[in-house]
């Protein structure tokens, strides 16, 4: 694995779609670089210190959220001159994400007072009341003509479809949810799957018309789903739950098709590849150390190389650290979890300082 060398960045950084690019957020400035050769393609300058960046579906555009004002600053790649921006002023801005069309920008004030569409061909907005979440609560038709919002009033969850052509309400359906969590359409748009809080398991599979074609509960006590997934033929949706099992349905029946049990061993025999960084000894050898007129005068770019970490393939069986959540406390951790310093690698670095060469131990910290 190689590295290049460091850039300055003070904020998110997030590759193109195509892959062509990648933007990085250095105060209030936004720097687009070329993934190749890494120069610099464009420069913006933004109102104020960047929090939030999100490409276009065709790259062609990118937005910066500067929720300190709050406000959204747009940019073109191949309009420079070109700018957009948004303020909604005492509603506050709390999330900003791009249109499938690449042409409309969605905007979630503070407190899920509304959703705004903001069109970038001409100066018309819609609003949606209520929306259920800033981030997420939003999915989209997989060929971007329908979008499906989560919105709350009165204690009660809804589905609100628009038509991504014009932005109207298509139509509005009560779900059966305690405390709706998110939604998502399947990749055939002929149903939409919602499932509930972790406090109550649930999840709840509608046709776009609004009837609820299956109900699915594994188990009423304990924690609920985790995550939820469909396959990207459709014909399958994974639903991940607290107690460490992942549940399979058919689009069919919707009835389980499979369990699978997250273990914590990986044994043989198994298609994947384990890697594990090698921890190499650190020897510093000065003796053959030089320095020519050339580097001492800052004109070579030895130092500023690229950096190499060697892994190789672990023999299975291999077990994983692993924490179960306790079911009896809120707000259990998800994800990756640093271990402790057992696994401590040592990188080494020339650094340049008035003409001395200094090595520069970095030490870093890796857990599967």
């Amino acid at each position: 694995m190689e590295f290049t060398e460091a850039y300055k960045q003070t904020g998110p950084c997030c590759f193109s779609p195509n892959a062509r690019y990648i933007a990085v957020a250095v105060d209030y400035r936004l720097v687009i670089r070329d993934t190749l050769s890494f120069k610099v393609v464009q420069l913006f300058s933004c109102l104020d210190k960047i929090s939030y960046i999100e490409w276009a579906l065709d790259s062609e555009y990118i937005l910066c959220g500067l929720y300190k004002r709050p406000m959204i600053q747009a940019w073109s790649l191949a309009q420079p001159e070109w700018t957009c921006k948004i303020d909604e002023g005492p509603a506050g801005i709390a999330y900003a994400r791009w249109s499938p069309d690449s042409r409309h920008i969605l905007t979630t004030s503070d407190f899920q007072l509304r959703l705004t569409v903001w069109s970038l061909l001409n100066t018309a907005c819609v609003h949606v009341q209520w929306p259920k979440h800033p981030s997420k609560g939003i999915s989209f038709t997989k060929d971007g003509k329908f979008a499906a919002i989560c919105t709350r009033r009165d204690c009660k969850d809804y589905i609100n479809l628009l038509s991504c052509h014009t932005w109207e309400i298509m139509g509005v359906f009560a779900v059966d949810t305690l405390d709706l969590s998110d939604t998502e359409w399947s990749p055939d748009d002929s149903a939409i799957v919602i499932w509930d809080s972790p406090l109550e398991y649930k999840v709840l599979i509608y046709s776009p018309d609004g009837r609820c074609l299956y109900k699915y509960q594994a188990y009423e006590s304990g924690l609920g789903v985790k995550s939820v997934s469909w396959s990207p033929c459709g014909q399958f949706l994974a639903v991940g739950s607290y107690d460490q099992m992942l549940r399979v349905l058919n689009h069919l029946t919707w009835k389980t098709f499979a369990e699978f049990m997250h273990l914590s061993t990986v044994r043989a025999p198994c298609c994947a590849a384990v890697f594990k960084e090698v921890d190499e000894p650190l020897v510093l050898d000065m003796s053959e150390l030089c320095l020519s007129d050339d580097f001492a005068q800052g004109n070579d770019d030895a130092s500023e190389g690229h950096f190499r970490v060697r892994y190789e393939v672990t023999e299975v069986p291999i077990s994983l650290p692993f924490q179960k959540p306790p079911a009896d406390k809120p707000n259990p951790k998800q994800g990756i979890v640093p271990s402790q310093c057992n696994s401590l690698n040592m990188k080494i670095a020339l650094k340049k300082l008035s003409g001395v060469i200094t090595p520069v131990i970095t030490p870093a910290i890796y857990s599967l």
